[in-house]
């Protein structure tokens, strides 16, 4: 374990510090590499400064200004951040909370975590300005399972809020009062998922509600509640400081503000890099990740991570926003962007891909719990040669009656991916059947043998 915690914390930091692009617009990670996880380093860095001001506007004001800046929820579903505070009742006969979703576990992505380590202290403000909004005086920030050096991060950032009495009674002076708890999850990718999040953290299994009622009318323990990631609780303080007109320019129309994407897969440069709204992808891969190395072509890119359908090399000439992201047939989703070149087999990546979510069903809904079971069956026979050409249609039907069948969206999640890898690598699934091997990986092979004198 301490092992897997160093590991952690040694790549988190390699990416902080040592990746960089001079395309970047430095926003939530303006203070990445300046310790401001420190709390006097952040007061020195405008830390604290954006609630101040929230304090002294009306709530109404305050989510005017975030629906103004165009900021989108960084967690995957891309609404708008102010869109979705004002649905909570300003009357409630029960408290109302924030609740940080910080249980980062899509594959392919990795910003939250540098959130946590590097700026801890602007995920706290960002429930505090959250909290002034909807007239909540208690939050939440849920951090994923494997995160246990970064709890120990956020465990000591609010320790400390405390004591300067930022949190508490009387927050700065102002007859406010407003507490904020941090609650570790247990490794389970479902619980990204808003109603398991809330189900989990109430002592309870984390599987899905049955909406409606939404989260902003019913939610934690009852009462109303404003569910968000990490990352745009980070990007609000900003926002309140600088002004929506200012957050709004940085990006496109309707995606307002910056993006953490993370890149990885068969890149030069992989890592976490800021980059404005609607920055283009194929520039995205071949400027800022430096290119695919070793002389090979690009194959495919999961554009959000990988529950979002992937794109092929004639399709990633794209701005990296939510609405073009959809336009192209894919999703932006957590900005995890995974590059796949052209010595990769498609049928291997969806292997993959569909053993992690086989693994993370909660079982609950049975298309999802029956339909994840068998495509990595299938995969996994298919890949080894033993597939026949029904199961390729089979693999698309199963996946197209999956969609929108379940309480929650691990079933799209699993089915989406794996529709886009049918539909437009057909040829390299057939390339599989009557029992011959897998040409990659035999491919691998031939490549690996010594060469003899």
């Amino acid at each position: 374990m301490a092992r897997f915690r160093w590991l952690n914390h040694s790549i988190s930091k390699q990416m902080a510090s040592l990746v960089s692009h001079p395309d970047e617009v430095k926003v939530v990670s303006r203070r990445f590499g300046e310790g401001a996880a420190d709390l006097d380093r952040y007061l020195a860095l405008d830390g604290y400064k954006a609630v101040q001001n929230a304090l002294g506007m009306d709530a109404d004001a305050i989510i005017n200004e975030v629906k103004s800046s165009g900021l989108r929820g960084r967690g995957g579903a891309g609404f708008s951040t102010g869109m979705k505070w004002s649905f909570v009742p300003k009357q409630s006969a029960k408290p109302k909370y924030v609740l940080c979703n910080g249980d980062e576990s899509e594959p392919g992505t990795c910003k939250d975590r540098l959130i946590f380590e590097q700026d801890p202290h602007s995920v706290i403000e960002g429930v505090m300005i959250a909290a002034l909004a909807v007239g909540a005086a208690s939050g939440y920030i849920y951090i994923r399972g494997e995160y246990r050096y970064l709890s120990v991060i956020m465990q000591k950032a609010i320790r400390d809020a405390y004591a300067r009495g930022f949190l508490g009674t009387n927050i700065f002076g102002s007859g406010r009062n407003l507490d904020i708890f941090w609650h570790g999850g247990a490794g389970a990718y479902e619980v990204g998922e808003e109603s398991a999040l809330m189900e989990s953290l109430e002592g309870k299994r984390g599987i899905p509600r049955i909406r409606p009622p939404f989260p902003a009318v019913v939610g934690l323990w009852g009462g109303p509640t404003v569910i968000n990631n990490a990352e745009t609780l980070a990007s609000v303080p900003h926002i309140i400081l600088g002004g929506a007109e200012w957050f709004a320019g940085l990006g496109t129309p309707k995606n307002g503000g910056t993006r953490l994407f993370c890149l990885s897969g068969n890149l030069a440069k992989p890592g976490v890099y800021e980059l404005p709204m609607g920055y283009n992808l194929r520039k995205m891969i071949y400027e800022v990740g430096g290119g695919i190395p070793g002389g090979r072509q690009l194959k495919a890119v999961v554009p959000g991570g990988s529950s979002t359908p992937c794109l092929t090399a004639d399709e990633v000439d794209i701005n990296m926003d939510f609405d073009s992201v959809a336009k192209a047939g894919s999703m932006l989703g957590s900005g995890g962007v995974v590059v796949i070149d052209d010595a990769q087999c498609i049928v291997k990546f969806a292997l993959r891909t569909m053993k992690f979510y086989r693994h993370e069903s909660c079982g609950w809904c049975i298309p999802c719990r029956e339909g994840t079971d068998w495509l990595e069956k299938t995969l996994t026979r298919f890949h080894r040669g033993g597939g026949v050409k029904k199961d390729i249609d089979n693999m698309q039907y199963l996946s197209e009656n999956m969609l929108g069948r379940t309480f929650c969206p691990l079933g799209d999640a699993a089915a989406m991916p794996t529709i886009a890898f049918v539909k437009k690598f057909r040829k390299e699934f057939e390339d599989h059947l009557e029992g011959k091997p897998c040409p990659y990986e035999k491919q691998a092979a031939v490549e690996e043998l010594p060469v003899l004198a």
